[in-house]
């Protein structure tokens, strides 16, 4: 049968995919542009399917801010290497994720998923189409959404890590600067009272140990204890941490002149938590030389 080059083309703007495979499947289906279509829909779920084990432990983060400041939301969407993480496609199909998200706000990563993006396509069906058409393994790793009656900051530091906080009081400009903060130093709680306790007398364990080992006196151990513990605490928690912008103060300190209170505060950056895997590539060579320079077992 002869398939047109208008034909193929059309195909090829429908489904993003290559000039061969719209045109075996125009073949396939006897010049129906619509089955064709459809047929490449479907070998492009398949192929998902079988690069779902494959890690993505690369990608971006997206954000989406309400026209009204109180309330954003952040998506990260993985891939598997920086390569697709900086194509075009694969980023608009992030920040849809994120606008999604914020609009229909979602508890769930299955919730998700199942949004519809433009038209009737859901979050995972471009997800899928998207990779049949680049060739990694996407996904849509986590997602959160913050709400307050204050100032929402949000904060993406390129593509690789962002921040959201909501405030109570405060202003916009506030709420970026603590946005940016939290992107920067990266806090684990927003008090040492959200410390584990287990974590706290671990520590305090450690600590000491450390200050006898230095052979300071009994009576003096307790006092220098806490003043270790209670600074490297702070340097875990976002209002112990002196300001990015301002060594001078504290966060706990700006926010206070401010008359304003962080409610909740969110950092992601891409890949954490994810098990990468490395190759070794110059070793296997090696491993290769040396197994087959070895003698052979005679044997005998």
């Amino acid at each position: 049968m002869n398939i047109t080059a208008d034909a193929v083309k059309q195909l090829r703007e429908r489904t993003g995919a290559g000039m061969m495979e719209c045109k075996r499947a125009l073949v396939e289906t006897q010049g129906n542009l619509d089955t064709a279509a459809e047929l490449m829909r479907k070998q492009g779920l398949a192929k998902a399917d079988k690069k779902a084990a494959r890690i993505a432990a690369e990608g971006v983060i997206a954000l989406a801010k309400a026209p009204d400041g109180l309330s954003a939301a952040m998506a990260e969407i993985n891939c598997e290497t920086d390569f697709v993480a900086r194509e075009a496609d694969f980023q608009a199909f992030a920040s849809d994720v994120a606008r999604v998200t914020l609009v229909f706000k979602p508890e769930t990563a299955t919730t998700l998923t199942a949004l519809s993006l433009a038209g009737s396509e859901t979050v995972d069906e471009r997800r899928r189409t998207l990779i049949a058409k680049i060739g990694e393994n996407i996904t849509v790793r986590r997602h959160a959404i913050l709400v307050s009656n204050g100032p929402v900051g949000a904060y993406l530091h390129g593509t690789r890590i962002g921040a959201l906080v909501a405030l109570e009081g405060g202003d916009a400009a506030l709420a970026h600067d603590i946005a940016m903060h939290v992107a920067a130093l990266n806090p684990q709680y927003l008090s040492i009272a959200d410390f584990p306790a287990e974590i706290v007398a671990k520590e305090r364990e450690i600590e000491t140990s450390k200050a006898l080992a230095e052979g300071k006196s009994v009576d003096i151990v307790a006092k220098m204890v806490d003043g270790r513990l209670r600074k490297m605490l702070n340097e875990k928690t976002l209002l112990g941490q002196y300001f990015v912008k301002d060594p001078d103060q504290t966060i706990e300190k700006l926010l206070k002149n401010a008359k304003a209170e962080v409610k909740s505060f969110q950092r992601f950056e891409v890949g954490a938590g994810i098990e990468k895997k490395h190759d070794d590539f110059v070793g296997e060579v090696m491993a290769q030389v040396k197994a087959s320079s070895a003698p052979a077992n005679s044997g005998t």
